[in-house]
């Protein structure tokens, strides 16, 4: 079946996890977490995709987005100073560890260490603050994530972005875009005070901050020793192969750690889960290899470690809100179709245009896509908020044993919905009244609205080592 474009903007993504909330959508308080529809069925939808318990003392995030700690905003009397830090350090010995780092702030999307992202630059001042980096050899910068409501205000803990491979565009692109910068995040930064926090506003210049990076990953300390070991001559082959032996050395170095009870613990929850989806026939669901290689091990000495299983769960949580706008578009779709078969004289689906611009659509098409967007809106942009400040939290954990703690929660309350539905289908047979409505349906990218081919079932998504989905 062709698949049909209309022309209208429900949403501008950069990413995944940003792909799901209309730009122009602003969360207003700290209720975000709880349920604010009036239509039918909402709370029951919102309830059955949810990954914390928000009836438990325990929720990391039962404060919302004040669950997570964020610098006072730029517009601020005093913005020199995070309550945070105000709250908890009595001295000021963190602060003259600090140093004076370029501020990149990346919207509401978390960053976690030692993941790899390409980014493409245009605007004039981080145009500007590449071409610094490059001139000081620093080759590095804080990104941050903004907060959801307050403009000019970022999250106290963020991630430092180390860059790998740069190159200059602005001939191919008409000067649209200067540069294409691949990074790989390196560790954590705790951000204590934002330095020129007028050029928010006048966009001089980029920000900058003080923060003291935390290298609880290994990889700075690991790269000094590198350089002070490695030949500059060393060829290519060599060093390939050096990475190789260094690839399988942390995948035997991680079968031969001892884990804790909680790294044993959370191993088992996130096994159930994988026996649960696959149990229920989830769509979108971990394969049965995954739950043998998720790792707990602290640090990127091994592989899998903690780091490489809360990007997996990052990735899981995204791609269920895919699939639930899919399954929220499919009856528009289905009455876009009909619409132009029969309204507008079209036949076969090779006669079926490949966009349509909203105007062309009848009076009713186009209320009921814009009721449409309002109740996406309405109904994901809670689960997004929830799974953003899920890995915030996780983020800005003190140590490994928090975030181990962090991910506990969240995967046995993942577990916790699972058997639940499972039990529901095993009491009532599977009947579809009797079980919460479908909630995955076949996976589209994100791109709203198009028509849906259910003859094609599509795989989801894979991770780096493409054996993690189904």
């Amino acid at each position: 079946m062709t698949n049909i474009l209309v022309a209208v903007a429900f949403c501008a993504s950069a990413s995944a996890a940003s792909a799901f909330v209309p730009t122009s959508s602003k969360l207003t308080n700290a209720d975000t977490l709880s349920h604010g529809s009036t239509r039918r069925g909402t709370s029951r939808r919102h309830r059955s995709l949810r990954m914390v318990d928000e009836d438990d003392d325990g929720n990391p995030l039962a404060r919302g987005v004040d669950s997570v700690s964020w610098l006072p905003s730029v517009y601020s009397a005093d913005p020199s100073r995070s309550v945070f830090d105000a709250a908890t350090s009595e001295d000021e010995d963190e602060e003259d560890n600090s140093e004076t780092l370029p501020l990149f702030p990346l919207g509401g999307v978390v960053y976690t260490p030692n993941s790899e992202h390409i980014l493409n630059i245009f605007e004039p001042r981080y145009r500007q603050m590449y071409n610094d980096i490059l001139i000081n050899g620093s080759k590095r910068f804080v990104v941050s994530m903004s907060h959801p409501s307050e403009e000019g205000r970022f999250a106290q803990v963020g991630v430092l972005f180390s860059l790998e491979e740069l190159k200059e565009v602005s001939e191919m692109t008409a000067d649209q875009v200067k540069y294409i910068c691949n990074h790989r995040v390196t560790g954590r930064v705790k951000l204590h005070k934002v330095l020129n926090p007028e050029q928010w506003e006048k966009r001089e210049t980029y920000l900058k901050v003080k923060g003291t990076i935390i290298d609880d990953t290994g990889f700075l300390s690991k790269k000094i020793e590198d350089n002070d070991r490695e030949d500059d001559e060393t060829g290519m082959d060599e060093q390939i192969s050096k990475k190789l032996v260094s690839s399988v050395k942390k995948a035997a170095a991680a079968d031969m750690i001892e884990k804790s009870p909680d790294e044993a613990e959370l191993e088992r929850a996130f096994i159930d889960v994988v026996d649960f989806q696959h149990d229920l026939s989830e769509d979108v669901r971990f394969t049965r290899a995954s739950a043998r290689s998720f790792g707990v091990a602290e640090g990127t000495d091994v592989d899998p470690n903690l780091w490489t299983s809360i990007r997996l769960w990052q990735s899981y949580a995204e791609q269920r809100l895919v699939a639930n706008q899919n399954e929220m578009q499919k009856e528009f779709q289905e009455r876009l179709v009909d619409y132009l078969k029969k309204d507008m004289g079209k036949e076969g689906d090779e006669e079926l245009p490949s966009a349509i611009g909203f105007q062309d659509l009848s009076p009713e098409l186009q209320k009921e896509l814009i009721d449409l967007q309002k109740r996406m809106t309405a109904e994901l942009k809670p689960l997004l908020m929830e799974q953003t400040l899920s890995m915030q939290k996780i983020l800005e954990a003190e140590d490994h044993k928090g975030r181990v703690d962090l991910m506990l929660y969240f995967v046995n309350a993942e577990r916790k919905r699972l058997q639940a539905k499972k039990t529901l289908k095993s009491m009532f047979g599977g009947s579809p009244t009797a079980v919460a409505e479908r909630e995955i349906a076949e996976p589209e990218p994100p791109t709203l609205p198009k028509l849906d081919d259910p003859s094609q079932k599509q795989q989801l998504f894979n991770d780096d080592d493409d054996d993690s989905w189904q």
